[in-house]
């Protein structure tokens, strides 16, 4: 009986490493992308070489291949001489504020990137399904416009409020403030759904939250708590850029991203759309997030407040992960906020 094979791009990073160990364990044949461009864009913090290294190290069926995915004859080539079962898309340029320094070098990643694993998947694993991960970005700063209330350490919105629950797909992505780096996740995350709805092949793409786990290469400009964790720890100031400090974010272990990978994997569906992220189970904000760090870690953070806030930033978001909870029922989030932070203080790479 012929072995399943998983393709993942990004695979050095946070989500791609987990897919990786996960797979592996599953007694699949796993080949991973990854070029290290995480390096290219946060120097030091961001090299995820150690990853690879460790990977290679300790998973027997895993195969890596340093590939850029905006290279269209070598993905080709990959596609062809391998009969993929599920490819999961996490390569990415990820910083909001990195993307308007080279808005060509981010929209060729992030775009073009996508539309060429796309392609191949359409021309060399049509019965394959195609996981992607997108962001909440695609709704710019549309979140902002929502009622909130200041609290003693967060913005937080009225109970009777019909997003209290959390942002759902209905949001428009029109008409607000995305970022660079938006727009350009944006733009995968509909051909994502037309390859799906146009060509029938099995592309999911997930609007994420917070992406976090102790695997991530927290660097400044992206990997908000495993980079607060870092700070914290090795005593580097930490600047909270507006909002006080009181922003609000859920944040989904990486593990239990991989978990609603495998619902969709099991029931594959053509074009879909959903928000993912730790919802009301998991989520905190940054004076909160600093506490909780400094507990746990019996250390007192350096803190710089910045009082200009990042342009398109979203000063509360909180994913409502209903839609993906009625395609799949059987799905838990099992990290809270209190049980991430302390999973990457405790085993986190500093």
């Amino acid at each position: 009986m012929r072995r399943k094979k998983i393709l993942i791009t990004g695979s050095a990073g946070l989500i791609g490493s987990e897919s990786v160990r996960h797979f592996g364990a599953l007694g699949w044949d796993v080949h991973g992308i990854d070029n290290n461009m995480r390096k290219y864009f946060f120097g030091a913090d961001g090299d995820t070489v150690w990853m690879r290294k460790k990977l290679l190290r300790e998973q027997k069926r895993y195969k890596h291949h340093v590939i850029d995915i905006r290279d269209e004859k070598k993905i080709e080539d990959l596609f062809k001489a391998h009969q993929f079962d599920l490819i999961i898309h996490t390569a990415a340029q990820p910083s909001h504020d990195w993307a308007a320094r080279e808005p060509l070098t981010d929209f060729s990643i992030n775009a073009t990137g996508t539309l060429i694993m796309l392609e191949a998947t359409r021309r060399h694993a049509k019965e394959a399904v195609f996981i992607f991960t997108s962001t909440n970005k695609v709704y710019g700063d549309r979140p902002n416009i929502l009622p909130f209330v200041e609290k003693e350490t967060r913005w937080e919105l009225p109970k009777n409020h019909r997003y209290y629950k959390g942002i759902d797909e209905s949001m428009s992505i029109d008409s607000s403030t995305h970022s660079i780096f938006g727009v350009s996740k944006t733009a995968a995350d509909l051909m994502v759904q037309e390859y799906g709805r146009y060509f029938g092949l099995r592309t999911v793409a997930f609007r994420g939250g917070c992406l976090t786990g102790p695997a991530h290469s927290g660097a400044k400009l992206h990997g908000f708590l495993a980079y607060l964790v870092k700070c914290v720890k090795e005593g580097i100031p930490y600047s909270i850029l507006g909002y006080k400090g009181k922003q609000v974010r859920d944040n989904i272990h990486s593990s239990d991203l991989i978990d609603a990978f495998c619902e969709v994997y099991k029931k594959p569906v053509l074009g879909e759309v959903f928000n993912i992220g730790g919802s009301r189970f998991s989520n905190v904000s940054i004076l909160e997030a600093i506490e909780k760090t400094e507990r746990i870690l019996q250390k007192k953070a350096k803190i710089k407040m910045v009082k200009e806030h990042r342009i398109g930033d979203h000063i509360w978001y909180i994913s409502d992960i209903s839609k993906f909870q009625k395609f799949y029922p059987s799905f838990t989030l099992t990290y809270d906020t209190d049980k991430i932070i302390e999973d990457i203080c405790r085993h986190g790479h500093f």
